[in-house]
């Protein structure tokens, strides 16, 4: 088979399930939630596979136990996080207008003078956006609750997300067994070692970094709340859940944080600053623990590359697309390794002529760092 044939193949794969995932879109969130959260807690299956028990008994065990979780986890917090967040969207115009106050109190001369000379209305204007984002919460939160569809899909989550995560689990070898088995003989070799690569770079992320977002929203939610911080419920789980992009995670919540420390404790500094050291402390545990440990050198994704797929799935598919834009990035960015190494090893790059002895050096490490993984980890897997 020709090149361009094999390339007008995977051409047109790709475009069907393209058009798949935009026809189905509105219906396909449970059946994604399934196959995310069965490929999340397949290690924990094999494990207790291996500790004797049957892959059924195990999907069983590991899908009851999950919705128990999620149960009690909807009676306790479900509320409450209700409330916080709404009562959050109506109070940020007041807290906006008291920092501002703190701002006007507390910054230097030259500062006020330097934005006075601009002529702005600061106070004005933050005020209006704070107003605006107030509403828009406000309206969100009105639209995900009262829609007809909300209810609807809310209910497929509940129902056919343990169904579809349950049949995947214990299938889930016998799957990938038949996939392999469909696999061109010709190349073999190669698909099964990008295969490898993809599924390092998606368990280091779906697994890895989300074990790391649980973890981290566990602890910021229960640190802010035994502070005593109002919103720090809400505010913590944002906060840990947003940590699967570097960096957001920590500078979305610690601004809200110490923003709403400062209006709420003021001029208490040591429980502002008490705030301030949960988010170095949760910093510093990633940093140091959760990520190298979890998480590790594995998974490739460029953080710009990550929150623009995030962006164009989401935009594209909506929930479905934020859904799906993690794995098919790090398919992406897997795939693209491929094709560089490829091409730096081919005659387009190197040249057909003959006149050197040594052959060319491939710059792989330039390539690979711009996608966001070491060069030797990437030559491991191909």
């Amino acid at each position: 088979m020709t090149l361009q044939r094999q390339f007008a193949i995977w051409a047109i794969s790709l475009l069907v399930l393209v058009v798949f995932l935009w026809v189905f879109s509105s219906i396909l969130l449970p059946f994604i939630a399934g196959l995310v959260l069965a490929y999340f807690l397949d290690p924990v299956a094999d494990a207790l596979e291996r500790l004797g028990l049957p892959r059924l008994a195990a999907a069983l065990l590991i899908v009851v136990s999950s919705i128990l979780v999620l149960v009690v986890a909807l009676i306790i917090l479900a509320p409450m996080l209700a409330e916080q967040i709404g009562r959050f969207a109506t109070d940020l115009p007041l807290l906006i207008k008291t920092l501002v106050e703190r701002f006007n109190e507390l910054a230097p001369q030259w500062i006020k003078d330097a934005i006075a000379n601009t002529g702005a209305d600061v106070q004005g204007s933050v005020t209006g956006i704070a107003g605006k984002a107030a509403e828009w919460i406000l309206t969100v939160l009105s639209t995900l609750l009262s829609g007809g569809m909300a209810l609807v899909n809310l209910v497929s989550l509940l129902v056919v997300t343990p169904i579809v995560a349950f049949y995947l689990l214990e299938d889930w070898d016998v799957i990938i067994a038949k996939v392999d088995s469909w696999l061109p003989r010709d190349h073999v070799h190669t698909v099964r070692a990008l295969g490898r690569d993809i599924n390092m770079a998606m368990a280091g992320f779906i697994r890895g970094q989300g074990t790391v977002c649980l973890l981290l929203g566990f602890f910021y939610a229960v640190a802010l709340s035994v502070a005593g911080l109002k919103f720090g419920l809400a505010i913590g789980l944002v906060a840990g859940f947003l940590t699967f992009i570097p960096y957001a995670g920590s500078l979305i919540g610690g601004v809200l944080a110490i923003g709403v420390a400062l209006v709420q404790f003021w001029p208490d500094t040591w429980s502002i600053l008490l705030v301030v050291g949960i988010f170095l402390a949760g910093q510093f545990i990633e940093g140091n623990f959760l990520s190298p440990k979890l998480v590790g050198k594995s998974v490739g994704l460029h953080p710009v590359w990550l929150m623009f797929a995030l962006f164009a799935f989401g935009y594209a598919f909506g929930f479905v697309g934020l859904l799906l834009a993690v794995p098919l990035a790090a398919v992406a960015g897997v795939l693209v390794r491929f094709g560089l190494r490829q091409y730096l090893n081919s005659n387009l790059y190197i040249g057909s002529s003959n006149e050197l002895s040594d052959p060319v050096p491939v710059p792989v490490e330039l390539i690979d760092a711009d996608i966001g993984q070491p060069a030797r980890e990437a030559r491991s897997g191909s």
